[in-house]
């Protein structure tokens, strides 16, 4: 479970260890668990209580990671730091526990039907390590159960609840019931370049109070010759990078997630209102068509980033850690530290985001969650617990800055970089995630071709009234879409 986004696939949201991101959920594993949604063939019931007091224990650890191959980091940690140290802890207390990893090394698609055909046979490991997309499909289809389900009501209880906030355990939580502990995530914000805006007479320390700013701001850069104003993803080529950096964070700031009380976001106000900002970069000259209708226009919008030509840029922390670093980065920025800002997405204007906040942002991110078929309940949650501390979590890291699911352990690991600090302490307290259900993908693929609609010059209405009726087929009917 790599911390850094794959620089051959950019199109990734990223998040840090210990879970992967996700790629778009697979057709046939989606299949398959829409049909297990149906009949509830995952269903089991729990006993809390099973083997409490078990002298010797056996449990199991599986994640998407394997020595020597695919996120080999995450495996040598399971096998070298969490096995035996939980081990010794139990022995301590006089129980016997013997833990196993089962790794994994193939695509996340792969991997995900892996697990979902042992959760639907009532076998697989007792401790999974899974994205936070995929809770409400496998909560839907009776594969998850909520934690106090498996292993009771204290889990309430547990230390770790109070360092991670409430919008990150949100990532392992569907329909308000937590089904997991939250592993890590990412957040997403402005990116701009200090030398241009100061050319065009903005401030070092920019921050938008609503769409017009950023637009204002776009505006007084366009008079520098070469550069390239504003750049949020829009457009297919992109693929999610279009729905996770440009249209969700947007609809958030516009008051409405794409997803609430049980209906799909269809041509709504909050829809347009989106597709309308889009349009006016465009009109205006804005933003860059190459980019967003490119094979590769992402990339090209790195490098450009990198090399000046482009003021402002909406992107996860991965473009700090990953992209422009001037270390080891894709696009170095040599002068990253001193000519790169960074800002709050605003909402529209102040108070209309999600909840009346005045700032929004996307995260992306997993955990790990409980089988619950598990015959060692109370013992799964105890190796759940550590897995999730901070000790655990700081023996991961191995002293590198990345962004995790615990407050306590950010506010040491992330010191020295500011940019992770502003993530962790003031974007994550106001981040938002997509849901985790099956047919999210279709959903994010009608918003990309909305906005490709925009840079090819449609109207809003136009390209308002062929997403709303996408997402009514793809969800299965107006009844499960908001229109208002």
């Amino acid at each position: 479970m790599d911390v850094r986004p794959a620089p051959q696939d950019p199109s990734r949201h990223a998040h840090p260890r210990p879970v992967r991101r996700a790629v778009v959920i697979g057709i046939a594993a989606s299949v398959a668990l829409v049909g297990a949604a149906c009949d509830r063939s995952g269903s089991t019931s729990t006993n809390p209580t099973q083997n409490a007091d078990a002298k010797d224990v056996t449990l199991t650890i599986t994640s998407n990671s394997i020595a020597g191959g695919k996120n080999a980091d995450e495996a040598d940690w399971y096998t070298k730091y969490v096995i035996p140290t939980f081990t010794q802890q139990q022995k301590a207390k006089g129980v016997t526990v013997k833990v196993t990893f089962q790794p994994s090394g193939v695509d996340d698609e792969q991997y995900k039907t892996k697990v979902a055909l042992d959760l639907k046979s009532r076998a697989g490991a007792d401790v999974m390590a899974l994205d936070g997309i995929w809770v409400g499909e496998f909560a839907q289809a009776g594969y998850l159960k909520p934690l106090t389900d498996v292993a009771g009501p204290d889990v309430t209880k547990w230390e770790g609840w109070s360092q991670i906030p409430k919008a990150v355990q949100a990532n392992v939580s569907f329909e308000d019931k937590t089904y997991g502990i939250p592993a890590g995530t990412d957040g997403r914000v402005l990116y701009f370049n200090k030398k241009l805006f100061a050319q065009a007479g903005l401030p070092a320390d920019w921050q938008p109070k609503s769409w017009q700013d950023i637009i204002a701001a776009g505006t007084k850069l366009k008079a520098i010759q070469g550069v390239n104003p504003i750049q949020i993803d829009a457009g297919t080529a992109m693929g999610e990078a279009t729905t996770m950096q440009g249209v969700l964070p947007l609809l958030a700031g516009a008051g409405s997630e794409i997803y609430a009380d049980g209906k799909w976001q269809g041509d709504t106000k909050a829809v347009r209102d989106v597709l309308t900002f889009y349009k006016q970069l465009m009109d205006q000259g804005l933003s860059s068509k190459t980019f967003q209708q490119a094979a590769k226009g992402r990339d090209q919008s790195f490098a450009a980033f990198a090399e000046g030509k482009v003021g402002i840029l909406l992107e996860g922390d991965y473009f700090w850690r990953s992209v422009i670093n001037p270390d080891n980065g894709d696009a170095p920025m040599a002068t990253r530290d001193a000519d790169v800002g960074w800002a709050y997405i605003p909402a529209r204007e102040p108070g209309t985001g999600v909840g009346g906040t005045d700032y929004v942002s996307m995260s992306g991110g997993g955990g790990y969650f409980l089988n619950p078929n598990t015959k060692y309940p109370q013992q799964a949650w105890e190796l759940l617990q550590f897995i999730g501390s901070a000790d655990a979590i700081n023996a991961l890291l191995d002293g590198s800055a990345k962004v995790t699911a615990r407050q306590d352990v950010n506010a040491q690991v992330l010191a020295k970089d500011p940019l992770l600090s502003f993530i962790s302490t003031k974007v994550l307290p106001v981040t938002h995630y997509r849901p985790g259900l099956a047919v999210y993908p279709q959903v994010s693929q009608a918003l990309q071709q909305a906005t490709a609609d925009i840079v090819s010059g449609k109207s809003v209405d136009e390209a308002a009234k062929t997403y709303g009726s996408a997402v009514d087929k793809a969800v299965g009917g107006a009844d499960k879409v908001s229109s208002s």
